[in-house]
């Protein structure tokens, strides 16, 4: 009934991109195709293996290949794949195609069909890759107009650089991810420090599966909790130690998920940030049809890359525009 097609892609990056827990130069990327083999509409999606959650593109690729069968015969669809794949990147890729498929055959967009809002133009986070103060002040510079600015932070040195950044850009909303990576002996009195440069959220202080520290915190700024959020089921532990989640497709395992996480993290009283991996245009087009419920929105992938693919996302001065129809979706 569906035909599938995996392709690996490679990305390069403008430079390198750099966060705690390493530096690259290109994405990799695992694109589907799905075909109804009876019409021959066609569906795509495009994930991001993620090493930190023990993912390889090999891995997705193989995980993908073992659905084929399934496929071919018609018997699983979008519902019944949430079920017969674990969350995580190989699911984000067929869940998406999946509903560039269900939008292609209805003739409707997949935000109506999703009950979602009707997108709009929204204003993204731009990435300062991690680097000395100066350099990332420089970057800094260069983002000029645009309203708002994440900074990769690392173990040490962090207050030097959100400081060379806020002297740099002073009229900037900034926010900071530390990749799992601030001393916990010291979070309360970095958390204060980062308060008092303007910072407005930061993301995962602390490691995944050590954040229960965090109960105890009085932070000054709302805490994003991003390693530690993948599915519905962390909402209410997360709603304990956090005032936001971070959704991405590649850890909720597709658009369906993120949207059911959507509406629990919503239920539990926590804000919502839309995040992704390094990819292109194509990855980011699902996650955007959330954004309009979110407080911040760091959908800036393509903008880390050299190049984006045909009918990308259209970004200017830190804001970018719905996707097309030619896309997905």
């Amino acid at each position: 009934m569906w035909v599938l097609d995996i392709q690996q892609e490679s990305w390069p990056i403008a430079g390198t991109f750099t966060i705690s827990r390493g530096s690259r130069t290109s994405a990799e990327v695992v694109v589907v195709t799905l075909t109804d083999a009876r019409s021959g509409r066609r569906g795509r999606g495009e994930c991001v293996p993620y090493a930190r959650y023990g993912e390889s593109v090999d891995g997705v690729i193989a995980d993908l290949r073992a659905m084929a069968p399934a496929l071919a015969r018609g018997q699983v669809d979008r519902a019944a794949l949430q079920s017969a794949m674990p969350a995580g990147a190989a699911r984000n890729a067929l869940d998406c195609a999946f509903w560039d498929l269900e939008a292609k055959e209805s003739g409707r967009p997949v935000w109506e069909l999703a009950g979602l809002d009707k997108p709009h133009e929204l204003v993204t986070a731009e990435t300062l890759s991690l680097d000395v103060p100066e350099k990332m002040a420089a970057s800094a510079i260069e983002k000029v107009g645009r309203p708002l600015l994440k900074l990769k932070l690392g173990s040490e040195g962090a207050l030097d650089r959100v400081a060379a950044v806020r002297k740099a850009r002073p009229d900037a909303t900034l926010i900071v991810d530390a990749n799992e990576a601030l001393p916990p002996a010291e979070l309360l009195p970095t958390l204060s420090a980062l308060a008092e440069l303007g910072v407005a959220m930061v993301e995962q202080p602390l490691p995944a599966g050590e954040d229960d520290l965090l109960a105890e915190v009085n932070s000054p700024i709302p805490l994003c909790a991003d390693e530690s959020s993948h599915t519905v089921k962390d909402i209410p532990r997360l709603s304990r130690l956090y005032d936001m989640v971070n959704i991405k497709l590649d850890k909720t395992g597709g658009l369906t998920e993120g949207i059911a996480m959507l509406h629990a993290a919503e239920e539990a009283g926590l804000r919502v940030m839309i995040g992704c991996m390094v990819g292109t245009s194509l990855a980011m087009a699902p996650a955007f049809l959330l954004a309009s419920k979110a407080a911040f929105v760091d959908l800036d992938g393509p903008v880390i890359l050299a190049r984006d693919r045909e009918f990308g996302l259209s970004y200017s001065r830190g804001r970018v525009s719905p996707p097309l129809p030619d896309l997905w979706g």
